[in-house]
């Protein structure tokens, strides 16, 4: 347990609670000040549970342009935070350390202009602000569509696939992003018409389909640890070499994010 400090720990108020799911929902909170981050980065969120304070890190979803900060949460039943931020909605506080963290930002050095984005539910929450920050560059003219992100995210059905909708409607508007949703359980979906199998099961297909090699393109995994060893090893059997390859492990309960 942690005891917040006012050098390190500030609270922040809940504007906005999303359910996408019955385990699935997201959050904007206010931060009441400036929050430095970079897309891809993460920021310690914490609830008291009456002993201390329970801390956990969660990717930003929303772009450091935007004022409020936007989080994707997975319900884990036995986990000791997302219990308690399940309970909470707008109105609510949280704390949140000052200091952002990560290494999962967008490769923008490596001169490799290919990104090949594999998610599964909520691992796709730092795609989705590469691509909002990415937008607004554009915009500004900052970012003329040097870089191509390709996104698969996955999950067992539609309604797991949060941000489905806004980045098909992104990848429609913006010819530097393509984004393929899939689901797994297609059988308990029947209205569903898009790509079905696990991300790892597809990655081959998509790589052949768009060209995407360890030369040209770097590829980033986020989520579950066992979608993330099977694309590993399914890239390094194609030639995907380490330095090409960054990675974003969720759901250990123990450690880390998805608690």
């Amino acid at each position: 347990m942690t005891t917040p400090s006012a050098e390190k720990f500030f609270d922040v108020r809940i504007t906005t609670r999303v359910d996408f799911a019955d385990d699935l929902w997201m959050i904007r909170v206010d931060p009441g000040r400036e929050f430095h981050f970079a897309p891809g980065q993460y920021a310690t969120l914490g609830v008291d549970n009456g002993k201390g304070l329970v801390e956990r890190a969660y990717s930003i979803v929303s772009s450091p342009y935007e004022r409020e900060i936007e989080f994707f949460f997975e319900l884990v039943p036995q986990g000791e935070l997302t219990p308690l931020l399940y309970k909470l909605g707008p109105g609510d506080t949280i704390t949140a350390r000052k200091v952002c963290k990560g290494r999962f930002t967008l490769d923008t050095a490596s001169g490799r202009t290919n990104h090949l984005l594999l998610a599964t539910v909520t691992g796709v929450a730092p795609y989705v602000s590469y691509v909002r920050s990415l937008r607004k560059d554009s915009a500004e003219g900052k970012f003329t569509g040097e870089h191509k992100l390709f996104i698969v995210q996955g999950a067992s059905k539609s309604p797991e696939l949060g941000y489905c909708d806004e980045l098909t409607t992104l990848a429609a508007e913006l010819p530097w992003l393509t984004y393929v949703p899939t689901i797994s359980r297609p059988w308990d979906d029947p209205e569903w018409t898009g790509e079905t199998g696990r991300v790892d099961d597809i990655i081959r297909k998509y790589t052949d389909l768009w060209s995407l090699d360890t030369n040209t393109t770097t590829a980033y995994l986020c989520g579950h640890p066992e979608m993330i060893e099977h694309g590993k090893s399914i890239l390094k059997r194609r030639g995907w070499k380490k330095e090409a390859l960054k990675e974003e492990v969720y759901f250990i309960l123990k450690h880390g994010q998805g608690e």
